[in-house]
């Protein structure tokens, strides 16, 4: 075996710039490879703990008949309970609104959230140092929505529980940054308990994030949801990147995999006589195969090792500075930091090299093959049999 690397290595030094343009373009697939998994492994992460932080918790009860995904079931969809069942739960009540600024009308979710909870990022605290009668707090999607600015009075109108109409205005005195769009778009979160005095509905929630010390315990009427279930669809979308990521890399893989196919029966045809000669001096047809496997497996080592050298450098330094997105990417529903930093484990980087060594093996086997059937007087000739 030794003596097959030595020569593996002689001649693909000697092919000189065929083989580096073969190592050139295998290597160029690999950093692409780790680089692109690295990526979306550092934006699944950051996602999952800003969703967690700022809007999942660790779980969520819902009120039976509300579905998150059916405005239809809000009205409806919150029930009254005991601070004695629930220690651990973060209540939220959801209502229906309107509100009116530069006098256009957007419709808004009226969030109630206690103003000294610590489970979400929220910075709710702000709602209780406030004097103003009906101190919100906001994002800065429904902020520039709205043309809002912390200090900015709006006026608001929402429904009681008869369902009458009230209206008041309600004074801005926070505007957070958050990756979540789902807890920002469209929302304005205030004190759950103004929101049960102003809608009659004491002690009345729609749903409760648990917090991290939280004991699972069944309520009756509501539905829990773990962390697990809540970002399994998270998981899902991540899933289908990375699928069709590996189409990109897959292709690119695929090009340099076809040169060394290349490169390999071309070499086969040219060194026959060297081939018979090795079956002359008493070596096995398919000790000569495993000679040509070796040498074509070989480029994945140097493309490995090229790659290490500027992939090195270039990996460690998008994982330090990370990658800026686009404005507004999260927009789309989905949790996006403003910079996502790749994350490159030691699993990721042993599972690309493993691929590219194991993909140049099977492709440089298999035009190989046909060294056991020569036959080696031919071959010696350098005549194809």
């Amino acid at each position: 075996m030794k003596l097959a690397f030595q020569l593996a290595y002689k001649n693909l030094i000697g092919s000189g710039l065929r083989t580096w343009l073969n190592v050139g373009v295998l290597s160029f697939a690999f950093v692409i490879m780790i680089f692109y998994n690295g990526l979306i492994d550092g934006w699944d992460q950051q996602a999952k703990i800003d969703t967690i932080a700022w809007e999942y918790g660790h779980g969520q009860f819902l009120e039976a008949s509300y579905d998150p995904f059916d405005p239809f079931t809000l009205q409806d969809g919150h029930a009254e309970f005991k601070s004695t069942e629930t220690a651990g739960l973060v209540p939220i009540l959801i209502r229906q609104a309107t509100i009116y600024p530069e006098g256009r009308m957007l419709s808004v979710a009226l969030k109630g959230i206690p103003a000294d909870q610590k489970t979400l990022q929220l910075p709710s605290s702000l709602l209780s140092q406030s004097e103003a009668f009906i101190p919100a707090i906001i994002g800065e999607r429904m902020a520039t929505s709205a043309n809002l600015e912390e200090g900015d009075e709006v006026l608001l109108r929402w429904r009681d529980k008869n369902g009458t109409f009230d209206a008041a205005n309600i004074t801005i005195v926070g505007i957070f940054d958050c990756n979540v769009a789902t807890v920002d778009n469209g929302q304005i979160w205030i004190s759950i308990e103004k929101l049960w005095e102003i809608t009659g509905m004491n002690h009345h929630a729609t749903q409760f994030i648990a917090s991290e010390d939280y004991v699972y315990q069944e309520m009756e009427g509501w539905k829990f949801s773990s962390q697990e279930t809540l970002l399994q669809e998270l998981t899902e979308i991540i899933a289908m990147k990375k699928m069709s990521g590996s189409i990109m890399y897959g292709l690119l893989l695929g090009i340099a995999l076809l040169a060394i196919f290349d490169t390999q029966v071309l070499s086969i045809f040219r060194r026959q006589k060297e081939i018979g000669t090795y079956i002359a001096l008493g070596m096995t047809r398919w000790q000569v195969v495993g000679l040509f496997t070796v040498e074509g497996s070989m480029y994945s080592f140097l493309a490995t090792l090229v790659g290490c050298i500027y992939g090195i450098p270039f990996l460690f330094y998008m994982a330090k500075n990370g990658i800026t997105m686009m404005a507004n990417a999260d927009d789309m529903g989905i949790s996006i930091a403003d910079v996502i930093y790749p994350v490159f484990g030691l699993g990721l980087i042993i599972g690309s090299i493993i691929l590219v060594v194991i993909s140049a093996t099977i492709v440089s086997f298999l035009p190989a093959r046909k060294i056991a059937k020569m036959n080696p007087v031919d071959a010696l000739k350098g005549k194809l049999s």
